[in-house]
């Protein structure tokens, strides 16, 4: 006989409800214990036994503690070995936060490293704080209460006194409180290392005019097979004037390597003829890196244009090259225009190579601007676990440790790579700072000598010619 068609026996919005309460109940009732998923190293093949393992995510979540009255198990056992710890710990964990929080960042794990995403699994360590101790799940318990309304909604843990062995994860240094803990677990696993700009300044330069000097370089033929960046030779100046400098930019269109165009350093001063521009191909003995290139310069010798360009203050945090913009000359005849290099280690501004020198400026006039870095001030301050984001990469990762004063971020699982130019934000801290320059990238796994040993044993044993252990 069929069921009452007029009951629901638990409709989806009554199991929402239900969820809803367990969930605040455990954020008031609960204590805050940190969740750490085993990860599988090795595993035996044939009896699928885990022979090492690692622990170097760590998740805070709320936990009711059901065995209030203390520890229940064996409790401390005097065995022919010494005293054994036998004490266990039952507790109830919410089944929604699991999937939400810790779940969805398991299924991200390749599959030979977790092997159950959905749901605790046996193995995993939980750091209970109030008694300062790492107990181990020996049984997940995911059907009681038992259905209610049609549902299940919490998982109850039943723990037991790890016992440490050679799982990889510092347990000496635990303490109280998450940030000490996470410094001991941070250091394994792969770990990127970012460097945070706190403060950028704006660069700015100081301008000098000149007249009989260079305005322009035009390209007159851009020659072929430019792999390397050729030198510009320019006819010196003329006694007690300023010799013209000059490089050459170069660009690729459909593997034709060429020169883009001729940007002067400095503009030179004092010229009274035309001087004549070489463009001199680089060689490493008989080879020759690219022909053909010509180029003419423009002088100017009836007015002045921008002469030398000096950087007055380098600024600070360019992870990109910034733009610089030249004032109008009062007369209006021709705005100087040129373009900024950057160090893009240092992340500061190292010169302006100019296209145009323009031409109508006097003493006193010619001032250039070089545009802000992308943030000027940094602020807030990342928390332990929350997903940070690349503005520009789109990368995504978990903060592991944020070093404040040195502006160092520490981030793992990390998805997609980190630019210089990102700017970075957290999720729960709305913590922004740019990217200056990645500093390290790789796992850092303190067990894994394998290169080491392999070299040290080279020197013992010889393979290459025969077995060391007998004869073939």
């Amino acid at each position: 006989m069929a069921l009452n068609p007029f009951f629901l026996q638990g409709s989806e919005s009554e199991q929402r409800l239900v969820q809803e309460l367990i969930n605040e109940q455990l954020k008031i009732y609960g204590v805050e214990v940190i969740y750490l998923p085993r990860k599988i190293v090795k595993k035996d093949s044939i009896l699928t036994e885990i022979q090492s393992s690692k622990f170097d995510d760590s998740f805070l979540l709320e936990a009711y503690v059901n065995n209030y009255e203390g520890y229940t198990g064996a409790g401390d056992i005097l065995t022919k070995f010494g005293m054994s710890l036998k004490d266990e710990l039952i507790l109830t964990i919410s089944k929604e936060r699991f999937e939400d929080f810790i779940g969805a960042f398991l299924a991200q794990m390749p599959s030979s490293e977790i092997e159950v995403v959905s749901r605790p699994s046996e193995g995993d360590l939980i750091y209970f704080p109030l008694g300062r101790r790492i107990f181990e799940v020996k049984f997940v318990e995911h059907e009681k209460p038992f259905y209610q309304l049609g549902k299940n909604y919490v998982y109850e843990l039943k723990c037991e006194l790890f016992e440490y062995e050679d799982e990889m994860g510092g347990w000496d240094q635990l303490s109280t409180t998450t940030e000490e803990i996470d410094d001991v677990l941070e250091a394994q696993g792969y770990i990127t290392t970012l460097k945070l700009i706190s403060i950028g300044s704006t660069a700015t330069v100081g301008i000098s005019t000149a007249s009989g000097y260079i305005r322009k370089i035009t390209l007159t033929d851009d020659g072929y097979g430019y792999t390397r960046v050729p030198t510009v030779a320019i006819t010196v100046a003329p006694s007690g004037g300023i010799d013209a400098t000059a490089v050459a930019i170069t660009t690729s269109i459909g593997n034709v390597y060429s020169v883009k165009e001729i940007l002067l350093t400095n503009p030179g001063a004092g010229y009274t003829i035309t001087p004549t521009v070489n463009i001199i191909s680089a060689t490493e003995g008989s080879t020759t890196y690219g022909v053909g290139a010509a180029a003419t310069a423009t002088l100017v010798t009836s007015d002045s244009g921008i002469g030398a360009v000096s950087i007055t203050s380098p600024g600070s945090g360019y992870v990109s090259i910034p733009s610089i913009t030249f004032e109008t000359p009062i007369s209006g005849i021709g705005t100087a225009i040129g373009q900024v290099t950057i160090n893009s280690t240092t992340n500061v501004v190292t010169g302006v190579l100019l296209s145009d020198a323009g031409i109508g400026y006097t003493a006193g006039t010619g001032i250039a601007t070089i545009s802000a870095p992308p943030i000027i001030t940094g602020i807030g301050t990342f928390q332990f676990n929350e997903v940070v984001t690349g503005s520009i990469s789109g990368a995504t990762a978990r903060v592991k440790t944020w070093d404040s004063p040195n502006k160092i971020l520490k981030v793992g699982t990390t998805n997609g790579t980190f630019v210089s130019s990102d700017v970075i934000v957290g999720s729960a801290s709305s913590a922004r700072y740019s990217v200056d320059y990645i500093e390290s990238a790789e796992f850092s796994d303190k067990y894994d000598k394998s290169s080491e040993i392999e070299a040290e044993a080279d020197q013992i044993l010889d393979f290459t010619e025969s077995n060391p252990f007998g004869n073939y």
